[in-house]
């Protein structure tokens, strides 16, 4: 059974298939002003970040949840991550980082983030006063080597679980949406950012920014084939509106084979379209993409998309997908 479990600000959707291949769907967190803004999944264990109502954990796959870190992690949620080790990571806003290594039960900051140097120079445009944790991906082979994209301002690391983090290199992006790495190669990493696409082979000492292709750099998502490291999806637009406004809506997925990046069809893009929310799958060529269309999934690393047979409830074609969440 696959279950694939979509952040969206009106709910959280929780979609099943059987093994006979069918789709159902239900809607999750979507009463009292809660709004869902990331998910993490693990087994029966799901985490769901809201902005300004915490954090959220359920135990059973999603029928039920209950709040987590009242006292700690506060209210707005903005990423999660779960490590290869089943350590629970949240970032929040303002930046600050926090880990759970009892699935969610205790929760501790990571402090010093914001003692680092470059800290100063964050800001999130629209409220310019504050930034917050948009990613933590941790290294597929090391659970104490974390990449942290701060929005706006930073891809920061650390390499001791947090006890003391490393600042900006020259060539890392300034606004991370997110990132991703493979088991595969656990030394490189991929990240989609406002100010462009860029990826390292060294663990994030140094970064490369291959262009060639993208037509539209201001990148939201970005997934890796799991049979082939070397294969990348990309959902990107032309700049922040019309990525994340309805009124003006026109991204797109592209994918990169070697250095060269294509323009994919077959799912939703174009006018109309806000910028997709992508995940890997567990098969080789297989991932996942959300738009304000519906759900989507390749088998064939984006040549071709089908649409999931799921209800895609009509609030939901206004609003931009926050999180996607894939359990397998």
């Amino acid at each position: 059974m696959v279950t694939l479990f979509t952040a969206m600000r009106a709910a959280l959707l929780v979609a099943e298939r059987n093994d006979r291949g069918t789709w159902t769907a239900r809607q999750r967190l979507d009463g009292d002003g809660v709004e869902p803004e990331c998910v993490a999944a693990t087994g029966s264990t799901v985490f769901c970040g809201t902005f300004d109502d915490g954090l959220y954990r359920s135990t059973d796959g999603g029928e039920s949840f209950e709040r987590v870190g009242e006292e700690t992690v506060g209210e707005r949620v903005t990423s999660l991550s779960v490590s290869p080790d089943g350590t629970v990571w949240a970032g929040t806003e303002p930046s600050a980082v926090y880990r759970s290594g009892d699935d969610g039960e205790t929760w501790t900051e990571k402090e010093g983030l914001t003692d680092l140097p470059s800290a100063s120079e964050w800001s999130f445009p629209p409220r310019p006063h504050t930034h917050h944790v948009r990613w933590i991906e941790p290294a597929p082979d090391d659970p104490d080597h974390l990449y942290v994209g701060i929005e706006a301002g930073a891809l920061v690391q650390t390499h001791d679980g947090g006890e003391t983090w490393e600042d900006r290199v020259p060539g890392a992006r300034r606004d991370n949406h997110s990132l991703t790495t493979h088991p595969d190669v656990p030394e490189r990493a991929w990240a989609a950012a406002g100010d462009g696409y860029a990826e390292t082979d060294d663990g994030g000492a140094t970064w490369d920014h291959p262009q060639d292709g993208l037509g539209h750099r201001y990148c939201w998502s970005v997934a890796v084939d799991p049979g082939d490291p070397d294969t990348v999806l990309l959902s990107s637009a032309s700049g922040p509106r019309s990525a994340h406004n309805a009124d003006a809506a026109e991204s797109y997925v592209y994918r990169k084979q070697d250095e060269e990046w294509a323009r994919l069809d077959g799912l939703p893009t174009g006018e109309g379209v806000l910028r997709a929310v992508l995940a890997a799958g567990s098969d080789a060529g297989e991932a996942y993409a959300a738009n304000n269309r519906g759900l989507f999934r390749t088998r064939d690393a984006g040549t071709t998309w089908s649409r999931l047979s799921v209800d895609w409830p009509a609030a939901f074609e206004s609003r931009t997908v926050r999180g996607l969440a894939v359990v397998d």
